[in-house]
């Protein structure tokens, strides 16, 4: 059985690479005797197999050991350091094996630097080669996985882009609503007229900031007070939002992720004016807004899917290297969404 040291195809290469190894060495120390005199072909050939061997498990754990980090970045950095480390490694060793041949009687090869030094010029330029080829590879598989973590991103986003285009169209939000309305149009027919008013305005900013990459947080929190409005009509006491009072004008967030949010807590949550629900957004100093709901579970949730903070967070690696932030206890369950900069971001009416 092979020992898993070495890949199938390094196997194939070293044995493929050691009678050229061996003929042109052991020519080039010791002339056409080593292909006129069985003795010596042999015992030069066994020598050169174990010096080969050893030599190449010596070169494979420097290669191996140097270019671990090379697919992380920095190749041109990581193949010239591998580079000297693998010439100095070759010159030791071609020392090294010319130094046992000089020991063995019946080799009669003296020990001479200037039999090292083109040796040595031979190994070192190979060992430029192979650091090429490594690079190349590297370079190709960082390529690669550059490709997939862009193609994951992409899927991610576009899923946060589907929640939210289902949000814009969520046929049980639309009913609802239009249930409320209906009995409103009797009761109230003045209440009526502002939750039309306020529906119009919901559906305007979804369909609007769908089309936008930012905007600012006031207008999401502004659409959110009347997204809240419009679910208080429905949910009364049984729903508590608070919203900041204040707001910076530099700051932007990919639009409706507050509105997702506070979906996901209404949608995983009981609501009753004996339990309301408490769902605060606040901001923070470090440029971040945070939304809380304390945690009141449905015992069985239709359409949950999880991925929605998966989502969230795939939206906003597309624009900062800062984190989505899931805190969860048995009584608070948060989210903190970082911040833009500003950036002179789209201006969506609510």
């Amino acid at each position: 059985m092979k020992p898993a040291f070495f890949s199938k195809y390094e196997w194939w290469y070293h044995l493929a690479m050691m009678p050229v190894c061996f003929a042109l060495g052991n020519y080039y120390l010791l002339g056409e005797r080593y292909f006129t005199h069985l003795p010596t072909f042999l015992a030069a050939s066994l020598l050169a197999f174990l010096l080969y061997w050893s030599s190449v498990v010596i070169l494979t754990i420097v290669i191996r050991r140097t270019a671990g980090s090379a697919a992380k970045g920095q190749i041109l950095e990581q193949m010239l350091k591998m580079l000297w480390k693998l010439a100095a490694a070759t010159v030791l060793l071609m020392v090294f094996d010319i130094w046992i041949y000089s020991l063995v009687p019946r080799l009669d090869v003296g020990f001479s630097w200037s039999k090292i030094g083109p040796l040595a010029l031979i190994g070192v330029l190979c060992d430029a080669f192979i650091c090429a080829l490594l690079g190349l590879f590297y370079a190709l598989q960082q390529w690669k996985n550059d490709q997939a973590d862009d193609e994951k991103l992409a899927r991610q986003s576009l899923e946060v882009e589907f929640d939210a285009l289902k949000g814009q169209v969520n046929p049980h939000f639309l009913f609802n609503s239009l249930n409320t309305l209906s009995s409103l149009i009797s009761a109230d027919p003045t209440q009526a007229e502002d939750f039309v008013e306020d529906l119009a305005r919901i559906y305007r900013y979804m369909l609007q900031g769908g089309r936008t990459e930012l905007v600012p947080l006031q207008s999401e929190l502004s659409f959110l007070e009347v997204y809240v409005r419009l679910l208080k009509v429905r949910y009364h006491d049984a729903l508590v939002v608070q919203l900041p009072e204040r707001c910076p004008a530099d700051l932007m967030i990919p639009p409706l992720m507050l509105q997702i949010l506070l979906d996901n807590a209404v949608q995983y949550n009981v609501l009753s004016p004996s339990r309301p629900l408490s769902v605060a957004i606040t901001l923070s100093d470090d440029r971040a807004v945070t939304v809380t709901n304390n945690v009141q579970m449905r015992h069985r949730t239709l359409g949950a899917t999880g991925t929605g903070l998966r989502g969230l967070s795939a939206k906003l690696q597309t624009f900062t290297p800062r984190r989505l932030q899931v805190e969860e206890s048995g009584e608070a369950f948060s989210v903190t969404i970082p911040l833009l900069p500003d950036a002179t971001p789209a201006r969506v009416q609510v």
